[in-house]
C-alpha cells in the first residue's frame, strides 16, 4: 500500500494560475490537464490471461484483480499517460513501492531496473525517428512486473504496447511463460524501434558527409543538432546492458524457462549493437566536426591569402599611378610659374628662357622617373 510519506513527497496541487505557474515542468506532460480522474480513465486495455490466454478483460482494476483466484492467472494492465491521482489509485490497488511510484508519477527518468521485494520495476527510453524533421522522439515507459501481474505506465506515444500484446497473444506458447514474457516482449520491442533510428541516424551522417566536402556553410549547425540526438539516444540505450544483464542473471537464477533465457540474449545481442553504433556515432560526428573545422579553417586562408594578393596589386596600381602622378606634376608645375603674367620675371626675357624651361621639365621628369623605378614603383 501507498503510505502518507509519498503523498507528503508529491507535489501540491493548486489553483489558477499561480498554481500552474508554480507546478513542477515534468508534471506538465500531461495533456489532459490535472485534474482528479478515475484510474480507469488512462486504462488502455486490461487484461487477464491464463495458459498464455486471455480469459478476461475486465473494465477496471478492482475487477482484474478479482480475476485472479489462480495462481497461473496474470493481468496485464496499460495506462497511458496517467495523473498523480490515477498512479496512486494502481499503486493502492497492486501494493506498489512508493519510490517506484513516486518515479512514475515524476517521470523523466533514467533507463533503470530496480526489485522492490516481490516486484520488479524497469524505466525503459523508447525512441523513434521522424523523418520529416530529421529527429529522434524518445518515450518513456515504466513497467511493474510482480508475480501475476504486469502494470505498464506509458508518458508517450511510443512505444506501441498494442503490438507487443498482439504478438504475445498470437504466442501463447510464449505468453504461457507469465510476466517474465510480456518483459521480454516489452523489452524487444523497445530494442527492436532503435533500429530505424540507427538507420535514421546514419543516414543523416552520410548526408553530412557530403555536405562537408561541398563546403555547406550551414553543415556545423546541423553537426551540433545530430550530436545532440546521438547523445540522447546514447543515454536511452547505454544503461539497457546492465539491466538485461541483471535480468539475465535473475532469471537463471530463478530457474526461468530456458527457450526464454535464449530470446532475452538475443535481444541483449540487439541491444550491444545498438550500443556499439551509437557510440561509433559519437565518435564519427567528433571527427567530422573536426574535419569541418580544418576545412573551414583552410578556406578562410585561403579566402584571406586570395584578399592580402589582390590587396597587394592594388596598391601596386596605386603605386605606379602616383609615380606618374609626381612625373606628370613637375613639369605643370615648371610651366605654371613661367606661365604667369608678371612683367619682373628676368627668365621671361633670357635668349634660352624658353629651353632652359624645357630642359628643367624634361631633367625634372627623367629624374623623378629615375627615382621611382629604382624603387620598384614603376
Amino acid at each position: 500500500m501507498v503510505n502518507r510519506r509519498l503523498r507528503a513527497l508529491l507535489p501540491k496541487r493548486g489553483t489558477g494560475a499561480s498554481a500552474d505557474h508554480e507546478r513542477a515542468p515534468e508534471h506538465t506532460m500531461d495533456p489532459r490537464g490535472h485534474e482528479p480522474a478515475s484510474v480507469e480513465e488512462s486504462v488502455v486495455q486490461a487484461a487477464v490471461y491464463r495458459d498464455g490466454r486471455r480469459t478476461d478483460t475486465p473494465a477496471t482494476l478492482a475487477e482484474a484483480l478479482r480475476s485472479l483466484p489462480e495462481d497461473d492467472s496474470m493481468a496485464w494492465i496499460g495506462l497511458y499517460r496517467p495523473d498523480e491521482a490515477q498512479v496512486l489509485a494502481a499503486a493502492e490497488q497492486f501494493g506498489l513501492h512508493e519510490l517506484a511510484v513516486e518515479d512514475a508519477i515524476v517521470a523523466h527518468q533514467r533507463p533503470k531496473l530496480e526489485r522492490y521485494g516481490d516486484t520488479l520495476f524497469m524505466v525503459l527510453r523508447a525512441a523513434r525517428y521522424i523523418d520529416e524533421t530529421e529527429e529522434v522522439d524518445f518515450g518513456e515507459l515504466h513497467v511493474f512486473v510482480g508475480r501475476n501481474f504486469v502494470l505498464t505506465v506509458r508518458h508517450s506515444e511510443s512505444p506501441d504496447l498494442a503490438v507487443v500484446r498482439k504478438r504475445m497473444e498470437d504466442e501463447p506458447e510464449l505468453l504461457r511463460l507469465g510476466t517474465e514474457a510480456v518483459l521480454y516482449g516489452i523489452l524487444d520491442a523497445v530494442v527492436d524501434g532503435y533500429a530505424p533510428v540507427v538507420a535514421g541516424l546514419q543516414n543523416d551522417i552520410d548526408e553530412i558527409e557530403t555536405e562537408v566536402f561541398q563546403g555547406d556553410p550551414a553543415v556545423s549547425r546541423r553537426i551540433y543538432e545530430l550530436s545532440r540526438e546521438v547523445i540522447e539516444f546514447q543515454r536511452a540505450t547505454r544503461p539497457l546492458i546492465s539491466i538485461l544483464n541483471a535480468l539475465a542473471a535473475g532469471f537463471n537464477r530463478d530457474q526461468v524457462d530456458g527457450e526464454l533465457q535464449r530470446h532475452l540474449r538475443d535481444v541483449a545481442d540487439h541491444a550491444t549493437t545498438v550500443v556499439e553504433r551509437v557510440n561509433s556515432f559519437r565518435h564519427v560526428l567528433a571527427d567530422i566536426l573536426s574535419l569541418n573545422a580544418t576545412l573551414v579553417a583552410q578556406q578562410q586562408n585561403t579566402e584571406m591569402k586570395a584578399l592580402t594578393e589582390a590587396s597587394y596589386a592594388q596598391n601596386e596600381e596605386i603605386k605606379k599611378v602616383s609615380a606618374w602622378a609626381a612625373i606628370l606634376f613637375a613639369p605643370t608645375l615648371i610651366g605654371t610659374v613661367y606661365g604667369m603674367n608678371f612683367d619682373v620675371m628676368p627668365e621671361t626675357h633670357w635668349l634660352v628662357g624658353y629651353p632652359f624651361a624645357l630642359a628643367l621639365m624634361i631633367a625634372t621628369c627623367a629624374g623623378l622617373y629615375l627615382i621611382f623605378k629604382r624603387r620598384g614603383w614603376l
